[in-house]
């Protein structure tokens, strides 16, 4: 049976290690088989999910950590706080989906797991 585990990420992607720990863990756990792991970015973690990140050698790249969870699993973002942002459907990692608060709804009563950063 397939175990789900949805991660919540508030924090903005960089600033805090928060979302880094959080995408650190979202990838170990998609290694996994019979996991199916989403993330939905809320807040100024919407930005994690820019297009067309650009950090600094050795630092590490939300949009490139996201990657693989887009593979293998799900990355939502808020709707409303990517409006809040000025961010559009356009300006965002390719795979990324806008979403709503009615689907983290019912993400968080269908998961076996809700974890929060």
């Amino acid at each position: 049976m397939t175990e789900h585990i949805t991660i919540i990420i508030n924090d903005p992607p960089y600033g805090s290690e928060r979302p880094y720990n959080a995408l650190r863990l979202a990838n170990s756990l998609i290694k996994k088989e019979d996991i199916k792991v989403t993330v939905f970015l809320m807040g100024d973690a919407v930005t994690a999910g820019s297009r067309g990140q650009k950090t600094p050698d050795g630092y590490y790249n939300m949009e490139r950590m996201l990657k693989p969870v887009i593979r293998r699993g799900a990355v939502l973002l808020c709707g409303t706080c990517m409006d809040a942002r000025g961010m559009t459907e356009e300006g965002i990692t390719e795979g990324c989906k806008r979403s709503t608060l009615d689907e983290l709804t019912e993400l968080t009563i269908n998961s076996n797991k809700v974890l929060v950063f």
